[in-house]
C-alpha cells in the first residue's frame, strides 16, 4: 500500500480562514499523491508537498510565516527517512524561501543533521541554493500582528494558543512502494518569538520521526511542551508497543502532552502499513491523506 497524510496546524482556527485551511492541505496531498502513485519516492512526495504549503501564504511555513521579536522571520524544517534513518534539520534560518529543500539537502549531502542560523544558510549557497529576500517572506497579517504584540513584554510562546494565535505549522508523511516511509515538517514558529528560539520542528524525535518499520510522525503545537515529552518518537515508540495501532498511539501521545507538559498541538501519523491517524487537543486541525485502499481524499479542518 502506499499511503499519504499532511497537516496545516493545529490551533482555533477561525470560520473565515476555513476555506484556505481546506484548499491547502487538500492541494498538498493532491501534489503527494499524485507523486506517489506514480511510482515516485516518498522523499519527493513530502518534499513536494510540504513546499507547496511553505508557498501558501496562509500557513507559518515559509511565505507567511510569524515575526519575532526583532521583526524578522526566521524558519525551521526537518525530514527524515525510515528506512536508511537520515536525516536533514534547520533552526533559525532566515531568507530561505523552502526551508524543507534546505532540510533536504543536508540529508542528501552533508554528514551532519541539524544546521543552524548562518551556517544553514553558507550550505544553502554553497550547495547552489539562493537566498531571498526578507519581503518575500513576509505577508500583511503577520507585519500587522508584530506590531499589535509589540510592548508586551509578557507575552510567551504558550501564549500563542491560550489566547488563540495562530500555530499553522505544517508536515507531510508519505508510505511509498518500496515501503519507505518519510516525515517532514516546517516552521516558522510563534509571534514574537526570542531571536533564535528553536521549537519542536527541526528537531528529530520531536516535531518529526520516522521509522519504516514502525511508523513516521510530523507534530505541531506548542513547541516547548512538544520538545519536554518527545512527541514524535513517544508515538512511534508506542506503535511499537501496541501492535502498530496508530490511533491508539496518537491519543497517547497527545495525552501525554497536556498531562505532563500542558501542551497543546496535534499530530498525524503513518503506521508501517500506511494505516493514518490523526489527534489533537485544540479546537481545529487542518489534516488530509489518502491511501490506496481509499477511493477518495480525507480533508478535515
Amino acid at each position: 500500500m502506499i499511503s499519504f497524510i499532511v497537516h496545516g496546524g493545529a490551533w482555533d482556527i477561525p470560520d473565515e480562514m476555513l476555506d484556505a485551511h481546506y484548499q491547502g492541505v487538500k492541494n498538498a496531498l493532491e501534489i503527494g499523491w499524485h507523486i506517489l502513485s506514480n511510482g515516485g519516492s516518498g522523499v519527493d512526495a513530502v518534499e513536494k508537498a510540504i513546499r507547496y504549503l511553505e508557498d501558501d501564504p496562509t500557513f507559518d511555513a515559509g511565505r507567511g510565516s510569524f515575526v519575532n521579536a526583532l521583526g524578522e522571520i526566521e524558519l525551521d524544517a526537518s525530514i527524515m527517512n525510515g528506512t536508511s534513518f537520515r536525516c536533514g534539520a534547520i533552526a533559525s534560518v532566515q531568507n530561505i524561501r523552502n526551508p524543507i529543500s534546505l532540510a533536504r539537502l543536508i540529508m542528501d549531502k552533508s554528514e551532519h543533521v541539524l544546521i543552524t542560523g548562518m551556517g544553514a544558510v553558507r550550505f544553502a549557497l554553497e550547495n547552489g541554493m539562493q537566498q531571498c529576500k526578507s519581503d518575500d517572506l513576509l505577508v500583511g497579517r503577520e507585519l500587522q500582528r508584530w506590531k499589535d504584540l509589540q510592548g508586551k513584554s509578557t507575552f510567551s510562546t504558550k501564549d500563542a494558543f491560550k489566547k488563540k494565535l495562530p500555530s499553522d505549522t505544517v508536515g507531510a508523511i508519505a508510505l511509498d512502494k518500496n515501503g519507505i516511509i518519510v516525515s517532514g515538517t516546517s516552521t516558522g514558529g510563534t509571534p514574537n518569538k526570542y531571536p533564535g528560539r528553536v521549537g519542536d520542528s527541526p528537531l528529530i524525535g520531536c516535531g518529526t520521526y520516522a521509522d519504516s518499520s514502525v511508523g513516521g510522525v510530523s507534530c505541531t503545537g506548542w513547541g516547548e511542551a512538544i520538545i519536554k515529552v518527545a512527541l514524535a518518537k513517544t508515538i512511534v515508540d508506542q506503535m511499537e508497543i501496541n501492535g502498530d495501532d496508530p490511533e491508539v498511539a496518537a491519543k497517547i501521545g497527545i495525552d501525554r502532552l497536556q498531562k505532563k507538559a500542558d501542551g497543546f498541538g496535534g499530530v498525524i501519523v503513518l503506521n508501517k502499513n500506511g494505516v493514518p491517524a490523526v489527534a489533537f487537543n485544540t479546537p481545529r486541525m487542518a489534516r488530509a491523506y489518502r491511501t490506496s485502499e481509499m477511493t477518495t481524499d480525507i480533508v478535515v479542518v
